[in-house]
């Protein structure tokens, strides 16, 4: 390994240079005008994986953005590890809020900035470069490599599922390791194990058929705004719980070892409220802050509309009023059951006096890997070894709808093992990439392929 660890510490520089080139084209996977930008980003990646001694590298075209592919499978016997990433990117609106142009890397206090940076860029460079570390020292790796990287996961990664379902021989591998992530604090490297589900809603109210005259009307029929308040207002009683019946029917309960997990973390309600500028945490009564977000089921109105909103006075009485809510879910929780448990329990609160149409919108299931499995253990190791100090164990509040397919298509499990911060403006102006965990995310990356076949056969305790 020294060999392998001594290269990527001699050619940091060139790594910042060659990462720089791919932050350099503006891979905006939403925006038309940058379609042919998308398809360069992909061929420009294509190339680098063939360049650093990947195989059988192919672009697959979609009805949306390219699929890239390649793979390393001269390791018999040995496991074969899918690497999952996208190369498109988020806009960099608004531009002047940026301190540095977006598609420039660079530099600062430690820092890269750049949009991709930190999502997804930056990190899947992380394994090129371990990759390439082994492939040009030793002139073989110690897993099995398949690669596949997406150009829509900022925009929902509509053709991915289809893609691996067309795909599942090529695709076939004992798991998949996805860098999409952020550790847990600035020097406290983690893994995230879990994932939560989600089930999307949309109610609309309608009163009468048409706005009427607050005056000449008030007081004589139900508020549509009015009656969308007091259902909302019904869905959590007064310990913070969601009061739809059988909600919790099937939610997992956390594991006494996770709770203690979680009670290891630097963490702080104090600090996280304030940065919040919240005069108080408000949640399930019972459950940490952690446990909250990360762990246990949720019930939140995301917009709400109806009526006059614009400047000065209107004084109408809505025919509508409408409002989004989304539920995000936890293991064993399915999205398909909470929506119809969700619309039985509003038609059964509505009141009379109104009408009630809800819709489900979007649902996504929950996705948690064993922290006792080959993959997250071998991980553990690798972050040891990579940053010196022994990970802690987090589970992620969001979504990443591709990790439940490949579980539900192919029947990995995925190992998130990500690199980047809490605070790395993804998503927003100024995103960037910590320099140090680019750095010891690339030895992690080594450490890991080197670690893993022990622990898929045992040999490790």
């Amino acid at each position: 390994m020294e060999q392998v660890l001594s290269y990527l510490e001699r050619n940091k520089e060139r790594y910042i240079n060659e990462l720089s080139e791919l932050l350099a084209i503006p891979s905006v996977s939403t925006k038309p005008e940058h379609a042919l930008d998308v398809r360069h980003c992909a061929r420009w990646v294509a190339d680098h994986l063939s360049g650093i001694g990947l195989q059988n590298v192919q672009i697959f075209q979609t009805n949306g953005h390219p699929i890239v592919y390649c793979d390393w499978l001269n390791a018999p016997g040995k496991p074969t590890v899918l690497l999952y990433g996208h190369y498109d990117v988020q806009p960099p609106e608004p531009v002047e809020l940026w301190t540095s142009p977006p598609f420039e890397a660079t530099i600062r206090d430690g820092n890269l900035y750049a949009r991709g940076a930190a999502d997804d860029k930056g990190q899947i460079f992380i394994h090129f470069k371990s990759i390439e570390a082994f492939l040009k020292n030793r002139g073989s790796l110690p897993v099995n490599i398949k690669v596949i990287l997406e150009g829509e996961e900022e925009i929902g990664s509509e053709h991915l599922a289809d893609f691996v379902t067309k795909h599942k021989e090529l695709l076939k591998a004992n798991l998949v390791l996805v860098s999409d992530s952020s550790m847990f604090a600035r020097g406290v490297p983690s893994i995230c194990y879990g994932l939560r589900g989600l089930a999307y809603m949309q109610i609309e109210v309608t009163g009468p058929n048409k706005d009427l005259h607050s005056g000449s009307f008030g007081g004589s029929i139900h508020n549509p705004i009015q009656a969308l308040a007091e259902i909302i207002a019904k869905l959590h009683d007064k310990n913070g719980r969601i009061a739809i019946p059988g909600f919790y029917k099937k939610v997992r309960p956390l594991t006494k070892a996770e709770r203690t997990a979680f009670r290891k973390l630097p963490w702080s309600d104090r600090t996280y409220g304030a940065g919040l500028g919240v005069t108080a945490l408000w949640g399930e009564k019972g459950f940490t802050t952690l446990e909250r977000v990360w762990a246990r089921p949720t019930l939140e109105c995301n917009g709400i509309w109806g009526g006059f909103t614009g400047r000065g006075a209107k004084t109408v009485l809505p025919g509508t009023a409408s409002a989004k809510i989304s539920m995000r879910l936890v293991p064993d929780q399915k999205s398909d059951d909470v929506a119809r448990l969700f619309k039985k329990h509003i038609k059964r609160i509505a009141p009379k006096s109104v009408r009630v149409k809800v819709e489900a919108l979007h649902g996504g299931e929950a996705a948690i890997t064993p922290i006792n499995s080959p993959g997250v253990k071998a991980a553990a190791a690798a972050l040891e070894l990579g940053f010196g100090k022994k990970p802690l164990y987090q589970r992620e509040g969001g979504s990443i709808p591709i990790v439940v397919q490949f579980k539900q298509l192919l029947g990995l499990d995925t190992v998130l093992l990500g690199f980047g911060l809490p605070d790395e403006n993804a998503h927003a102006p100024d995103e960037f990439l910590c320099l140090d965990n680019f750095y010891k995310g690339m030895r992690t990356s080594a450490h890991f392929f080197q670690e893993l076949p022990g622990f898929i056969n045992g040999h490790h305790s």
